[in-house]
This record gives C-alpha cells, structure tokens and sequence, in this order.
C-alpha cells in the first residue's frame, strides 16, 4: 500500500476541484423541499440570493441566479417551506457544494396561497375586481337568497339575523357544497338557480374553517360565475381575515356570514327612523313649496286684478262714450239729419238751375263761335298732307300707268301674267286697258 500511495501523483487544489465539480455535474436535477434559513438577497450588485434549506437531519447550501429569482412571484423568507429544482455544483473559487436552483416554489399551504396569489393577479388584470365593474347591493332587499351548505349552522344564523333585523325580508335558500374538490361546481349551480328566482340579492356565506378548507372559494370558475351573476352577490365566507378569491369579485364583501345577513338587511327601528325623519323632511319641504306657491298665487292675483280693473275701466269709458252718441239715443235723429241735408240740397239746385242756365247760354255761343274759327286751322294741316299722300299714291298707281298706253295681262285664273313663257296658244287672257279691257287668246308666244 505505501509504494502504491507513492506513485500516484499529487493533485493541485484546483485539479482537485476539478476533478469534484465534473463529478457533481454528472448528477441529474433533483427536486428538493426544505425550510428556508439563513436568507441573504437579492445582492444589492449581483440580484442573486444565497441561503440555505434544512430538515430535521440536514442543511445544504442554496444558490438561485438573479433571473429564476425574478420569475419566483413571491418573497423568500426565512422559516418558509420551499420545493426547489435544480442540480449540484461546486464553486471553483472555494470549492464548496451548493445547490443551483433553476425552480422555487412554496411548498406545502405555501404553495397553495402562491397558486390563488396568481389568480387573484391574473383576474385583477382582467378587471374582474374593479370596483367600477361592481353591481349596487340595495339599502334595502326585500328578497335574497341565501346559497350555502344546509347542513351547517350556517343557514340558521342567517335566518335568525334577518328575523331579528327585519321581519319583511322574504327569504330562499339554494343548498350547495362548500368544502372539497367538487364544491366550486355545486356552487356555480346554486348562484344560476339563485339568480333565476331574481331576488334583490345572493348572499354566499360559509363558516370558518383552514386555509385548505375554504379553497374552493379560490376556483377561477367560481370567480368568473359570480362576476358574471345578474343578481348582486354578497360573500361572507370564514372568518375576519379569511379573504379569498370570491370575496374579492363578490359586489360586496362582509367579514361572517351574519355580518353579510345585517349588510343586506337594515334594522327594522332604523328604517322606521329613517321613514319618519324623511317624512318630516317631505312635510317640512312640502310646507315651504306650498308657502313660495301661495305667495305666487297671491302675488299674481294681485297682478291680475290690476289689469283686469284697468281693463273694465277702459271698457267702461269706451260703453259710455257709444251710450253718449245721438244715434243711440235718438235713432230717428240721423234721418231726419240727413232729410234737412237732403231739402237744402234741394233748394240749392232749385235756385241754381236758372243761373246755370243763363250761364250756359252765353258759353255756348261763345264756343260756337270758336269751333268755327278753329276748324279751318285744324283741317288745313291735315288736307296739305292729304293732298300729299294722294299725288304719292296716284303716282305709283298702276292705273295711271295703263293711262299712259301700258296695259296689264291676266290669265285666267286672274294673276298678272309677266313672261310670255307663262302663256301657251290657246290661252284665254283678259287685256286692262287704261279705260275698261278686253278677252283675247292667245295665237302665238314669242319668247325672247
């Protein structure tokens, strides 16, 4: 053994480590759970984090690159359960084991608060909790339906709460699962037949119980079931810090199921309050309007009398200056006026005839005598022109032309006949002469 171990030769630090990191590299990707502890990062420089993860029997040494760490979408903490992937390796530098993680996860209810985490990022993005998209919850609901477990003491809280806060609150109930893996879909069947019945509101309640428990108000079909309920849904599911999924895309949120019961109920002596103040506040409001109203009123009868004083005293004036007139006092009057107008006028003309007379006599001659000085004047331009207009006319007569030995041919059909052409022998002609004419035919044309 001792010449063996001489003749193998010595390894550097660094061939030795070598050696390790190509073995460790060999090993295949493990999944690993342990406890966070000792959590140091993200470096401020580098963004890496360093830790460790142990059990009860071992700790080993943890590496998770800045850009797995980015991805993660939690915070590592000491004391939390985690589920890593990832491999061996061996850091040349100091040669010491750790484990590269290229996964982490939280392990355990952990990882089930990391998974609805997401959801809720996801649905919140989608503006599923937008309080915009929200539906109003009435003050005051006349009708809701309660969808719970009809097992539980649940339901009997409930119906206790609205009997002891307001007796007038009809009240249905749609029984559902609401713990296990098939809870989600008996509840979405529960809110579709509750929103059928169109009550005033759901109220969705449960008891308290774990985490696990109340997981299947985590469901995304759920969630998407009651943001897409008609009817206004209220959740009171666990208790005061129980918050999951469907509380936050419920249009309302109560801490129990008794508190979601009051929020949709108001007390009976509250709303009895609330009926008589507001009944004060309508007399109180009615009183004033009908108060500015009777000032109206009376200020326009006072408006109105005004005029309708000023109206009749102006009618009045008008009625006595009609009754004042002679002809509505003595009818007769305008006739008998009208026979004295009629008799004088009579007696003007009998008087004035004779003097019109007399007048016209002396006009007459007068213009008798200025006709007759007149007429020539007038006459002699119009016989100038005359004489004028016959020497002209007389002129261009054809029959002073036929005096001068010319005569005039007629076919006959009477036209003048003007070419020798137009005649054939034998035609019958009448010749018209300057004194009277004579027939004749036609023995022979000569053209030309």
């Amino acid at each position: 053994m001792g010449e063996a171990r001489q003749e193998q030769a010595p390894l550097s630090v660094s061939d030795a480590v070598a050696l390790a990191k190509g073995a460790v590299s060999a090993w295949p990707t493990l999944v690993v759970t342990g406890e966070v502890s000792g959590f140091r990062g993200p470096n401020a420089r580098s963004g890496h984090c360093y830790f460790e993860v142990k059990d009860d029997g071992a700790a080993m040494s943890v590496i998770v690159w800045r850009g797995t760490a980015a991805k993660m979408g939690f915070e590592l903490r000491d004391g939390l359960e985690v589920q890593l992937t990832g491999k061996f390796d061996v850091y040349k530098a100091s040669g010491k084991l750790s484990f590269v993680a290229s996964r982490v996860e939280v392990a355990g209810e952990g990882l089930l608060r990391q998974q609805v985490a997401e959801l809720a990022r996801r649905l919140e993005a989608e503006g599923l909790m937008d309080p915009a998209r929200k539906r109003h919850v009435p003050a005051f609901c006349s009708r809701v339906c309660v969808v719970t477990s009809l097992s539980g003491s649940v339901i009997e809280d409930v119906k206790r709460t609205l009997a002891r806060r307001n007796p007038l609150v009809e009240i249905d109930v749609v029984g559902c699962s609401v713990q296990g893996a098939d809870a989600p879909a008996t509840i979405v069947l529960a809110l579709a037949r509750a929103a059928a019945a169109r009550p005033d509101a759901i109220l969705l309640v449960r008891g308290g119980g774990s985490f696990e428990d109340l997981m299947c108000f985590n469901d995304e079909t759920l969630a998407r079931a009651i943001a897409a309920c008609p009817v206004p849904v209220v959740t009171g599911i666990g208790h005061e810090p129980d918050t999951t999924i469907a509380d936050m895309v419920s249009d309302r949120r109560a801490s129990t199921p008794t508190a979601a019961a009051e929020s949709v109920a108001p007390a009976i002596d509250e709303v009895e309050r609330q009926m008589l103040q507001r009944q004060v506040r309508l007399g109180r409001a009615m009183s004033a309007a009908l108060a500015v109203r009777s000032q109206r009123v009376e200020a326009l009868g006072t408006l109105l009398s005004g005029h309708m004083g000023a109206s009749l005293s102006r009618r009045r004036v008008a009625l006595d200056a009609l009754a004042a007139r002679r002809c509505l006092q003595d009818p007769l009057a305008p006739i008998e006026a009208r026979r004295a107008d009629l008799l004088q006028t009579e007696q003007r003309l009998h008087d004035a005839i004779p003097r019109a007379l007399a007048h016209r006599g002396e006009s007459a001659e007068l213009l008798a005598a200025r006709l007759r000085d007149a007429a020539p004047r007038l006459l002699r331009p119009a016989e100038a022109t005359l004489a004028r207009l016959a020497a002209s006319l007389d002129a261009l007569s054809p029959l002073a032309v036929l005096a001068r030995g010319y005569a005039i041919a007629r076919d006959a059909a009477g036209h003048v006949v003007k070419d020798s052409s137009e005649l054939t022998c034998g035609d019958e002609v009448r010749v018209l002469l300057g004194t009277g004419s004579f027939d004749a035919t036609v023995r022979a044309v000569n053209n030309g």
